[in-house]
Formats: structure tokens, sequence, C-alpha cells
């Protein structure tokens, strides 16, 4: 599970201009910076985690920026940077980026085409991190040839020959992603069960499934320990008539809550709880309940029996 970060506002005395354009922007930029994220690493639990990590640096850089500089390139640019470091993290980039130094004077043919529409966003990761990031900035993102290059430290030429190496893969693989490893009968029994109890509003069992020390998230509003966390208390006040389900999302298992919708027959989604377990007890969950663009990049869902 990522270690995002909430951000906190100056004190007044270094509140100005700079910090009140920052927040205008990422309002409107996150979900597009998300989407961006959670295609680079292929998860949109992952892209989210990388997201906040990305806006925190940037928060904290914020005073050495240029502002005669638009601030979405920026923004761009460290999240690019904090998508390749959780992909070398992952040891994925070293083996990747090896089977694609080849010469940078490829000539590209013709970007992938509208008919994928969407489709290319998951196509992408049978790339590798560079052509995946050329890719997804020209021909999801429709950025140019030179801002594609400036946000991936490369030259105008290196972006021509990474699009060419990836639009040539996507014409001729099938492959869309490479397979997480399945979570343990264990883990699958444990959320099960907290799904079960969470559903019979039992409250008491719920915090018995929750190690001493484990950590609660509501991204974007709380981070905190579970010991004084008022999470479950808060859940319980709940007035919309919901329900929880155990899904599997980019090959992992978590929890949506479901709202009842219309005459309340049918639900609908309303978010995503990522849960980190250790040692047969949950040691950390994050509640993405105010991060909409999550559960709109999860899509589709796979519901658990």
């Amino acid at each position: 599970m990522g270690t995002s970060q909430l951000l906190s506002i100056p004190d007044r005395g270094t509140f100005d201009a700079r910090y009140l354009g920052f927040l205008e922007t990422i309002t409107h930029l996150r979900p597009k910076l998300h989407r961006y994220c959670a295609r680079m690493t292929g998860s949109a639990l992952d892209g989210e985690d990388v997201m906040q990590d990305a806006l925190f640096q940037a928060y904290r850089k914020l005073g050495s920026f240029d502002d005669t500089r638009p601030l979405a390139p920026w923004l761009f640019r460290i999240a690019h940077n904090q998508c390749i470091d959780f992909l070398r993290r992952r040891e994925v980039r070293e083996s990747a980026e090896a089977e694609s130094r080849v010469d940078e004077l490829v000539p590209p043919p013709d970007a992938v085409g509208g008919d994928l529409g969407r489709a290319i966003e998951h196509l992408v990761l049978a790339l590798p991190p560079k052509e995946r990031a050329c890719v997804l900035l020209k021909d999801v993102f429709d950025y140019s040839l030179e801002e594609v290059a400036e946000l991936v430290d490369s030259t105008v030429g290196g972006v021509k020959a990474a699009l060419h190496r990836g639009r040539s893969r996507l014409a001729s693989s099938s492959e869309t992603r490479t397979a997480r490893a399945p979570a343990s009968e264990e883990t699958r029994g444990l959320l099960r069960l907290y799904v079960d109890r969470l559903n019979q509003r039992d409250w008491d069992g719920l915090r018995e499934l929750v190690s001493s020390d484990a950590r609660i998230g509501v991204a974007d509003r709380y981070a905190g320990s579970a010991a004084q966390a008022p999470y479950f208390a808060r859940f319980s006040q709940r007035r919309m008539p919901w329900r929880a389900s155990l899904a599997e999302i980019d090959g992992e298992l978590a929890v949506v809550v479901h709202n009842a919708s219309g005459d309340g027959d049918a639900w609908t989604p309303q978010t995503i709880v990522r849960f980190d377990v250790v040692d047969g007890r949950i040691a950390g969950l994050i509640d993405y309940t105010h991060c909409p663009w999550v559960l709109a990049s999860a899509a589709p869902i796979t519901i658990v029996d």
C-alpha cells in the first residue's frame, strides 16, 4: 500500500498567489494526472498513491518553481518521475529499459489510431516504461513531441523512436499486462470476513481484524493510527443504504462499497478500499471515497463471489 501524503495549507505569512495557483491547478488537473499515473503503474490504486506522492513533492518544491512557466507540465514531469521511481522499486524498469536501447533515428509510423479509444491506456502496460510514457503522453494526452521530450527528459528523436517501438508493439501484440501474484487464501479469507462483518455492521468485529499498530487513511482527508481513527464510527453514520463486496481491481483484491440507487434495487459503486495485510491481520487500509477519479479509472471491477 502506498504512502500518500496529505497536503497542508501553509501559514498565512507564506500563503501567496503561487500557492493559490497551485491549489487551483491541481483541483482541475488531478483526474488527468491520476489517469496517467494509473496507466504507468498498471493500477488505479497504485496510481493514486503515486500521484499523491508527486503532489506532495511538488508542494515542497513550489517555492523554487519559476512561476513564469506553466504549472501543469511541471506537475506532469514530477508525476512521471514518481512513476519511474515506483517502477524501479518494483524492479521492472532495469530489464525493460535494456530492451529499448536501440537507434533513436527510427522514423515513427502513424499513431495507433482512435479505433482503440481508451483501450490503449490498458494496452500500454505491455510496454517498457519509456515507450509507455511516450505513447500515453502523445497518443492519449495529446502533448507535442517537444513537450513529451521535456516531460520524459529525452530528445525529440528519442521520443520518435520510443513512439515507433511502442506503436509497433501495440499493433503486433495482444499482451496487456503482467499478472499480479494472486492473493493468498489467508488474505482472501480475511477480506471476505471483513466484508461480512462490514455488511453486518459489526464494528467491534471489524476492529478485531485490524492490528494494534495499523494505519488508516481516507485519501485526501485523514491519515493516522487505526486506534485513534474515527473511521468505523463515521462509516456507521452513513445515511444512504450501502453494502460492501469483495472485488478484484487491476489484479488486486479490494473492497468496493456500493450505495443504493433509484428504488433500492440497483447498487452503484461509490468507493474502493485498499488493504495491506501482514501476518493474517489488516496492517493498513486506504479509503478512496473523496477521489472519484480512482473509481472511474478502475473499471472494469470484477466482483468476487
